[in-house]
Order: C-alpha cells, then sequence, then structure tokens
C-alpha cells in the first residue's frame, strides 16, 4: 500500500466572516491522480491556494511526506517539491516559451545550460518542442495552458497540481492532457486535479473529492462518486442519476 506523500487535515480558511473551506481532510498517495470537484464557489481554489503557501490556512495542519508545512511561503513549498497552475494562465509574455520553461527549471540550477537541457525534454513531453522559440505573448490560450503546465514540471515537483487545466480545450486537446497525466502519475508524480469535465476526470482519477459550500461531502473511487445521492444533488445533476 502507497503511503500519502501529501496529507491534508482539518483545513479550515476564513476571510472575515466568510469560511471559504471548513475542516477539510484526505490524503494523496505516492503516485495517485486525486481530483478535486465541486460547484463553483465550493471552496476548490481556496484549498490549492491553502495547500500551495498563497496564503495560510484559518486553521488545520499540511504534511507532506510526514512534514508539517502548514503556513510555509510558496517558494519553499514549491522547492519542496509541490508545485501548482493556475486557473488563469499567467504566462511571461515578453519570453519565449523555451524561456518560460526555463524559469521553473532555475529552481534547481543556476546554468543557463542545465535549464535549457531540462527545459528541452519537458517541450518534448509536452508537444511544444517546434513552438520553443514563439513568445509566451502570442500563443493560443491553448499553448499557454501547455506552457503552464511545462513550466510547473520543470520545478520537479513530486506532487502536480493542476488547477482547471482542460477547460476551453476541445476533445483532442483533453485527451492530450489526460495521457500526460497518465503518464506523469506512472513516472511516479502524484497529482491533484481541480477540473470541472467530468469526462476527462472520471477515467484517470483514482479517487475523487467532493467539495461543495466549502465542506467535503464525498470521497471515493469515481464509480462510488458519480452514485453519491448528496453529490448528484449538489454537483453532477440527475444526467449521472442511475435511477432517473
Amino acid at each position: 500500500m502507497s503511503k500519502p506523500i501529501l496529507t491534508i487535515e482539518n483545513i479550515t480558511k476564513k476571510f472575515g466572516s466568510l469560511v471559504a473551506n471548513e475542516d477539510v481532510s484526505f490524503t494523496i498517495n505516492e503516485g495517485e491522480i486525486v481530483s478535486l470537484i465541486g460547484p463553483n464557489g465550493a471552496g476548490k481554489t481556496t484549498l490549492f491556494n491553502s495547500i500551495a503557501g498563497y496564503y495560510p490556512p484559518t486553521s488545520g495542519k499540511v504534511y507532506f511526506r510526514d512534514k508539517d508545512i502548514t503556513g510555509l511561503p510558496a517558494y519553499e513549498i514549491c522547492k519542496l517539491g509541490i508545485t501548482r497552475t493556475f486557473q488563469i494562465v499567467k504566462t511571461l509574455k515578453d519570453m519565449t516559451v523555451e524561456e518560460n520553461v526555463m524559469t521553473g527549471a532555475f529552481l534547481h540550477t543556476k546554468s543557463r545550460r542545465k535549464a535549457q537541457e531540462a527545459a528541452a525534454e519537458i517541450l518534448k513531453l509536452t508537444g511544444l518542442y517546434d513552438k520553443k522559440d514563439v513568445m509566451g505573448g502570442s500563443l493560443t490560450i491553448v499553448d499557454k495552458k501547455r506552457v503552464e503546465i511545462a513550466r510547473a514540471l520543470a520545478t520537479k515537483p513530486q506532487v502536480l497540481m493542476l488547477d482547471e487545466c482542460m477547460a476551453g480545450l476541445n476533445q483532442t486537446e483533453i485527451k492530450d492532457v489526460m495521457d500526460l497525466c497518465l503518464k506523469l502519475r506512472d513516472e511516479g508524480v502524484s497529482l491533484l486535479i481541480v477540473e470541472h469535465i467530468m469526462e476527462a476526470i472520471m477515467p484517470i482519477s483514482d479517487r475523487i473529492v467532493v467539495l461543495n459550500a466549502g465542506k467535503k461531502i464525498a470521497e471515493g473511487k469515481p464509480e462510488e462518486v458519480v452514485g453519491n445521492e448528496e453529490v448528484i444533488k449538489a454537483y453532477l445533476g440527475d444526467r449521472y442519476n442511475a435511477k432517473g
């Protein structure tokens, strides 16, 4: 049995009187894909931000390989091996695709040559190598998302957190991202994915965690979650109801 690489323990995050996350707990095991789903406003990105160090949780703990990382700044958490992407892509528009990815590689090296070599491998993996000299600002939204994933991979993550990286993609592009996620898992990277496209999430997820109004309402294998009446009512809708 794989041991947990990331443990989320009773995380609560409040913004004044607004409770964005309330007592959320789950684990991610080594080499596992866990997806986080729920309606808009459920608190998924807030939880991402608390895990990745963009702001500390109000209460609760985050453990990475049994090390308490709660409240550490984002750059320290990234150095440890947890990297995230953003819903709104943040490509560096005045740099080439290659240079964008190199910025991630510089986390572990000061050598431009080594950063360039690392970037080349990742650009090939993500299907961007032929666009390595294109400026970030002139990319399509699809390629900007690929660059975002490639730059995250350049930091050599042990846990990769993807925030709606498939939104706005066509079926072929979604399949490419699904295949990439599975390949990364096979190479030992653990993934935490926030996504609304259920047709993409269900086939690749080992487990699914469901949030609603900041609280965890379900957790389990995809087929278990799909059949959960509370999840159907809160998020999936009647088309997932086997009784319908």
